[in-house]
């Protein structure tokens, strides 16, 4: 039987899936492994899964305080893009976009990826320059972006409102073709599945109280809510909590968390047929493979570990939703809710090696997590198993902070999400 702890009767009940056995062993953590990652979400897990398959690390725990990708996997809006501005974000993302596609066959598990394409709407002129020099940037790292002219924009989606009076008139688009949703869970179970089968341990219901070190200052293993577990290799992947885990070590990171909204609406026919962003606005929507309209929000301005967020946010979002989209004006919303980012003075991750020897840290995506789900998952078992970052997580260290070279998309994307 695969080796795979509680994971639980809830799971199974969340997926609708009718193949899940009725009950897992729950069985319990060994007393040392050969490498240890904390946080059971679609990154963590990725982890897990590319450091058995690829490198042959098999005796690996993937620790979950709460249960499978019950944290931000599961409270996020399933956007996947790689059209970001400067070449070290497009490679990363373009990693992982490039690893999206074809997820579902190397898993055996399908994730509903949908390259449906993500459409950047520019309503004023600072937008049309920003999106257009984007436009330029992605081609010249070989990621496809095209401009759409407003006529182009609502043929590509029909319900978009592209009145010349309209309060945020749309004056073009960016279009990522490659662009489009997944299902998050899925993703997280997929990933599951899989390392399950490869020997992986995952523990659930097991919370991280203490980092181990000897007395030459390494990692030497983690303390839990379930004893303690020896490692020398322990990578960190649990977003909203890095920085309590990184302070077990006797570190300081330059991470906030701030509160992260969304909201899906009562189920229709399909009528949306792509994402569309709107960075003035600040609101996003797609349409699930369940028929509900999944709307983005922005961050709330206030740092916040609490899983919901200001309701002016939300009635900002619903009425630029309302404007952009004037068919869907009577639709009712089900229900809301708000993941926990931590984002870094830069708005771009961190993924690499930590100052303690075997400590490794993949955080600090901000609002970019999931659509780098494989490719953090993949970066991160690549530095684990070498003990050295990749080329292209290379640049996405901590010493950036300290001699200025940042990655600021924050101040260069035409939309944070």
């Amino acid at each position: 039987m695969t080796r795979f702890s509680a994971f639980s009767l809830f799971a199974k009940a969340l997926s609708g899936h009718q193949n899940w056995p009725e009950q897992w062993p729950d069985a319990a953590p060994k007393p040392g492994y050969d490498a240890i990652i904390v946080g059971g979400g679609g990154h963590g897990l990725g982890a897990a899964y590319y450091l058995a398959k690829k490198y042959g690390i098999t005796n690996v725990a993937v620790l979950e305080k709460g249960w499978i990708g019950g944290g931000n996997t599961g409270r996020n809006t399933t956007i996947i893009r790689s059209n970001y501005l400067y070449d070290e974000s497009a490679h990363l993302y373009d990693h992982a976009v490039k690893l999206w596609d074809g997820l579902s066959q190397e898993l055996n598990y399908n994730i509903m990826y949908s390259k449906r394409g993500v459409m950047m709407l520019a309503h004023n002129v600072h937008d049309v320059q920003s999106l257009q020099r984007h436009i330029n940037a992605n081609r010249l790292n070989g990621v496809d972006n095209e401009w759409l002219t407003p006529e182009q924009a609502k043929a590509y989606c029909p319900p978009l409102n592209i009145s010349s009076d309209a309060r945020h008139p749309v004056l073009g688009a960016a279009l990522q073709r490659r662009g489009g949703t997944a299902r998050h869970d899925s993703v997280a179970w997929g990933y599951a599945r899989a390392a399950a089968a490869l020997g992986v341990d995952i523990i659930q219901n097991c919370a991280v109280t203490g980092i181990r070190r000897d007395a030459n200052g390494a990692v030497e293993g983690v303390e839990t809510t379930r004893g303690y577990i020896a490692s020398k290799r322990v990578g960190v992947s649990a977003a909203g909590n890095t920085s309590v885990i990184m302070h077990m070590a006797g570190l300081d990171f330059p991470l906030e968390s701030y509160p992260l909204q969304a909201l899906v609406s009562e189920p229709i026919k399909p009528t949306f047929p792509c994402v569309v962003m709107s960075n003035t606005v600040h609101a996003y929507m797609s349409q699930s493979d369940k028929g509900e309209l999944v709307i983005g929000a922005g961050t709330d301005q206030y740092v916040s570990y609490s899983q919901r967020g200001a309701l002016h946010i939300v009635e900002h979002t619903l009425a630029a939703i309302c404007e952009i989209f004037p068919i869907y004006r009577r639709m009712r919303m089900l229900r809301t809710w708000g993941g926990i980012v931590d984002v870094t003075p830069d708005r771009s991750p961190i993924l690499g090696k930590t100052p303690v020897k075997g400590l490794y840290v993949n955080c600090g995506w901000g609002t970019g997590g999931f659509k780098a789900t494989p490719g953090a998952g993949d970066l991160l078992a690549y530095t684990m198993a070498k003990d050295e970052p990749h080329y292209i997580n290379a640049p996405f260290n901590l010493d950036r902070f300290r001699n200025g070279r940042l990655i600021d998309e924050a101040a260069a994307a035409a939309v944070a999400h």
